[in-house]
């Protein structure tokens, strides 16, 4: 079981930026697919970005293409979520997800992890 421990977390207003850590410890994630999953009050938990285990191969929600970039630091055993351009509907607690797998069709995708760290708090006030 890897250990994943998420900070960078924070108030900031709309138009602003912020940048997630996420490091992993236990097993190695250097073969994991990892992600970004995010859960507004009163709403159910979503996909928001995954990064192959070399980088090759990004996915992001719709809603945060263009905005937020996912990357990654093997030697580290550390995966970031840079996000601009934030708006108040990106508000929710930002988990880091390990051993991501992508399901379906481009018609409709879902996605399952195996880890799922405590989470951050994101706010962005209007």
């Amino acid at each position: 079981q890897v250990q994943l421990v998420e900070s960078g977390g924070g108030l900031v207003q709309a138009g602003g930026s912020l940048r997630l850590s996420c490091a992993a410890s236990g097993r190695t994630i250097i073969f994991k697919t990892m992600g970004w999953f995010r859960q507004a009050p009163g709403k159910e938990r979503e996909f928001v970005a995954s990064i192959t285990w070399n980088g090759g191969i990004t996915y992001y929600a719709d809603s945060v293409k263009g905005r937020f970039t996912i990357s990654r630091d093997n030697a580290k055993s550390t995966v970031y979520l840079q996000m601009n351009s934030l708006k108040p509907e990106d508000t929710a607690v930002y988990s880091c997800v390990a051993d991501v797998r992508r399901l379906g069709s481009s018609a409709s995708v879902t996605y399952e992890y195996d880890s799922r760290g405590q989470g951050t708090q994101v706010t962005v006030s209007s």
